[in-house]
């Protein structure tokens, strides 16, 4: 199974002119969890998640409504291609320990796959998820006591 067979297509991205409340308001709107960041193009310049609003602005005493989206983003987020495989994408999820990666064409930001995304797909099967999930969380059986 392929990327874009799983992916969600419907985007909501910051720009980088967007600050860190302007963020935060699309997150409450659409509710979502992350936001990509792009340039004026559509070019993925960042990856915003409500975990880097938390650790990036609020515990660090910065004011969300001037702080820009560009000091709290994570640059080169790690992305797929909507042809990519689904087994490729989850591997690039368990080594980088991310629960969402953006599709991109061009470098042009054409939607987001979740583990969500493919955890709900019945076409996916569940222990490859779960294994994901497990890897992503870094509680596999080899950290138990």
């Amino acid at each position: 199974m392929k990327v874009k067979d799983c992916m969600c297509n419907e985007i909501f991205y910051a720009t980088t002119q967007n600050t860190v409340k302007d963020c935060a308001n699309i997150m409450c709107d659409e509710h979502v969890g992350c936001v990509p960041v792009c340039d004026n193009d559509k070019n993925l310049v960042g990856l915003v998640t409500d975990r880097d609003i938390i650790l990036r602005c609020i515990a660090c005493d910065k004011d969300p409504k001037t702080t820009p989206i560009t000091d709290i983003m994570t640059c080169n987020p790690c992305c797929c291609s909507s042809d990519a495989d689904i087994t490729e994408v989850e591997n690039l999820m368990s080594k980088n320990q991310v629960k969402r990666i953006p599709v991109l064409e061009n470098n042009k930001i054409v939607g987001i796959l979740t583990l969500g995304d493919l955890a709900k797909n019945e076409k996916i099967d569940d222990k490859c998820v779960s294994n994901t999930l497990n890897n992503i969380c870094g509680c596999d059986d080899k950290n138990a006591e």
